[in-house]
């Protein structure tokens, strides 16, 4: 069973930076009063001191062209033993680019809690291979800074597992969500999004109970690491519980046959303990996506593998927070989700 290094718990009180790793809109002139509002979330409402680094406001445009300066950030949170905990601002497509600019040992030294979502699933890798257990989870300029107030169940989530040092547990799904699309303007930050009823939970197969390390992120961006330093060796997938979520781009069906085709093709699928799947951004081929799923479990005859559905992480609101490494569990006779370990010290 995979063994990270697991970050110190935080406290109110604590100093956090905030780091743009992607795509740099947090430092735009028409996206800053965005920026500003998820700082002053975590400040009132998680309790944080909030510092920026030097690059983190610098704008779109300046960071796509100095990737090197967004890793300058990164090596420089890290190494800063006054910051307790490093949020991403956003993610974007192509934070890759920052992969010759990382020190791993630096990661290694210094661990903290690293939370994002989405293109930051690179610097997810990065902690992978540094041996440090980061978190699949909500960003500033998305979930905390969303319209009218954080979600509930993000919140509570958030606080549960980076704050709290006790097990996780049973992890529900959120009763409602929604995909809706807000343009980001300072005039709409009044405007609720409208929330659905959720289904909950399917489970599209397996038996028993089964448990396993957390390891995965968004599809699309694990597709810029395979081949690359940051992809693991297969003993990493042993068994794993495998978590998968699609982006806003919401790829064609077929392209998640592909993808999946090929983690079977490299023996990996095979390896699992399980696998879970976030909700598709706004329920776009809601039904397509598990039929593609299904079809390559069967090609590959893991009719016993067990595949848990519509989960609560990822593109969608409200969302969950998935610590790297924790051994999880899937109840696939009480159809339920569980984090059996803390996410932090």
């Amino acid at each position: 069973m995979l063994k990270l290094v697991k970050p110190q718990r935080l406290n109110r009180g604590d100093k956090i930076a905030t780091v743009s790793l992607s795509w740099g809109g947090a430092g735009d002139t028409d996206l800053l009063w965005r920026y500003n509002l998820g700082k002053k979330r975590l400040q009132e409402q998680f309790g944080l001191e909030v510092v920026e680094m030097p690059n983190t406001l610098k704008g779109s445009d300046y960071l796509y062209y100095h990737p090197e300066k967004r890793a300058e950030d990164l090596m420089a949170a890290f190494s800063d033993t006054s910051i307790k905990a490093i949020f991403s601002c956003i993610g974007g497509d192509e934070s890759i680019r920052m992969l010759p600019y990382i020190d791993f040992n630096i990661i290694k030294n210094n661990p903290k809690i690293f939370i994002g979502y989405s293109d930051t699933t690179i610097t997810h890798f990065m902690c992978l291979k540094a041996n440090l257990s980061s978190f699949y989870g909500a960003s500033i300029l998305a979930e905390l800074a969303e319209n009218i107030k954080v979600f509930d169940y993000t919140a509570h989530w958030l606080e549960k597992v980076l704050f709290d040092p006790s097990p996780i547990g049973v992890i529900p799904a959120t009763k409602e969500w929604t995909g809706e699309r807000i343009e980001w303007s300072e005039i709409n930050a009044s405007i609720a999004k409208t929330m659905v009823k959720n289904q909950g939970y399917e489970f599209l197969q397996g038996n028993g109970v089964i448990q396993g390390h957390l390891i995965g992120g968004c599809i699309e961006v694990m597709e810029m690491i395979k081949g690359t330093s940051l992809w693991p060796s297969n003993d990493i997938f042993e068994d794993a519980i495998l978590f998968f979520e699609t982006s806003e781009e919401m790829p064609e069906p077929n392209y998640i046959e592909y993808w999946l085709r090929n983690y079977g093709s490299q023996g990996i699928l095979q390896k699992l303990k399980g696998i879970i799947f976030g909700k598709p951004y706004q329920e776009r081929y809601y039904k397509e996506y598990k039929n593609s799923i299904m079809k390559i479990v069967t090609e590959l005859g893991l009719y016993h593998l067990p595949i848990v559905y519509n989960m609560s992480f990822g593109h969608n609101e409200p969302m969950i927070c998935l610590p790297y490494g924790a051994t999880a569990e899937i109840d696939c006779d009480k159809k339920t989700f569980s984090i059996l370990e803390s996410g932090v010290v």
